[in-house]
């Protein structure tokens, strides 16, 4: 099983190290490798988000997840997204664009950071509007039910998450978007202009997106539950088969066509508001594109397999309380975005906050089980008594 989902990110990640160290030598090879690490570190959160999304879908979707998601991922976001910000901002011709990456590796870097504060405020407002829309949805299982029992109840206000999107936007505008410092440290410039641009098309394409991959999951499940109501043998048997293989599996097998392709694009957004902080911190180690995309490339495709596994081994349903850690620290990293506008975050505090949340919320729900468990054993000591009259 491990080596079946991780064969090719390990395969990879040896042909990647070797070619590293043939192109760059030990030096190379060795900010290859931190640059993996790095981007393993700061996108643990996004696998368990991306793992919830993809267990709906069927298998055919799964393995372009794999296959074209990671062409996406690894060459789309981690090489050609840069340059296509360095053109647009800078006003360059895309081949310029590509020249400066190769020839210029200072002005690329000056140019791509200088792009930070639009890339900031168009991820940072996309993986909010994920946070919002997450504890402000009524749910059967809460981990800090103390907080998400009464923001639940504040969700069924209609737009609600939105207005307190822009209501973030705003005060980002005006506070940290104003006197952001200059690449070098030579000045400050306003950048209230671009921050709220930007955050508004970070807030237009999340409604867009994953309001059309929600209708049409949303037209799939009225179409089954019409068929259910046609039939009930057909009924019975499904849930006995549901029963059978547990809700995991019955998700895997749910969404295809229309409803998986924009719940694709939905995922390859997600992953492309994750990145945005990791190509921007990658600069701290190295300011070479190919250094930085063939790091990264490595490290998003253990993101990508350990999506995969999350899904087969059924781990978001035996600990469920991980999706709601990587939530809270998908809202943290969101927060943390809007605040790079302006302020240096290092990527060790910023990867920290993920790792930690999520290590806590898996805790949870390993004293959860055992909770349950013991519970569970508690009942079946009692109804033995009883059946032996002990």
């Amino acid at each position: 099983m491990l080596l079946r989902t991780f064969g090719w990110s390990f395969g990879i990640t040896a042909a990647g190290l070797a070619l590293a160290g043939v192109l760059w030598g030990w030096h190379g090879l060795a900010i290859v490798a931190i640059l993996s690490v790095l981007e393993i570190s700061l996108s643990f959160d996004n696998a368990v988000i991306n793992a919830g999304i993809l267990r709906k879908m069927n298998a055919f979707w799964q393995k372009m997840f794999l296959t074209v998601g990671v062409l996406i991922a690894v060459f789309g976001m981690r090489l050609v997204f840069p340059i296509i910000i360095v053109a647009i901002t800078a006003k360059l011709s895309p081949w310029e664009a590509v020249r400066v990456a190769v020839n210029d590796h200072d002005r690329y870097e000056a140019l791509v950071t200088g792009a930070h504060p639009a890339i900031a405020a168009f991820g940072g407002m996309f993986l909010l509007m994920i946070f919002l829309d997450f504890i402000f949805e009524e749910r059967e299982i809460t981990w800090l039910g103390w907080l998400e029992r009464p923001l639940a109840k504040l969700g069924k206000l209609d737009m609600l998450s939105v207005v307190i999107a822009l209501v973030v936007l705003v005060i980002a505008g005006t506070t940290v978007a104003t006197g952001v410092p200059v690449h070098g440290g030579h000045g400050e410039i306003d950048k209230a202009e671009t921050v709220l641009l930007a955050g508004v098309g970070g807030l237009i394409t999340y409604l867009v997106v994953g309001g059309i991959s929600g209708f049409f999951e949303e037209r799939i499940e009225e179409d089954e539950d019409e068929d259910d109501d046609e039939d009930g043998d057909d009924e019975a048997e499904g849930a006995a088969a549901e029963k059978k293989s547990g809700p995991t599996a019955g998700q895997v097998a749910g969404l295809a066509g229309k409803a998986a392709f924009f719940m694709f694009l939905y995922l390859e957004v997600i992953d492309a508001s994750f990145s945005f902080d990791g190509v921007v911190g990658a600069f701290a180690i190295s300011n070479d594109i190919f250094e930085i995309a063939l790091g990264l490339g490595i490290g998003a495709m253990y993101i990508r397999s350990l999506t995969v596994f999350l899904v087969r081994k059924g781990t978001l349903d035996d600990y469920v309380y991980l999706e709601h850690g990587a939530h809270y620290a998908i809202g943290a990293l969101a927060f943390i975005l809007l605040a790079t506008i302006k302020y240096d975050i290092s990527e060790v505090v910023t990867g920290l906050v993920g790792v930690v949340l999520i290590a806590a919320s898996y805790w949870s729900s390993v004293v959860r089980n055992r909770r349950l468990g013991e519970g569970s054993q508690s009942a079946d000591d009692d109804k033995t008594e009883v059946t032996t009259g002990v």
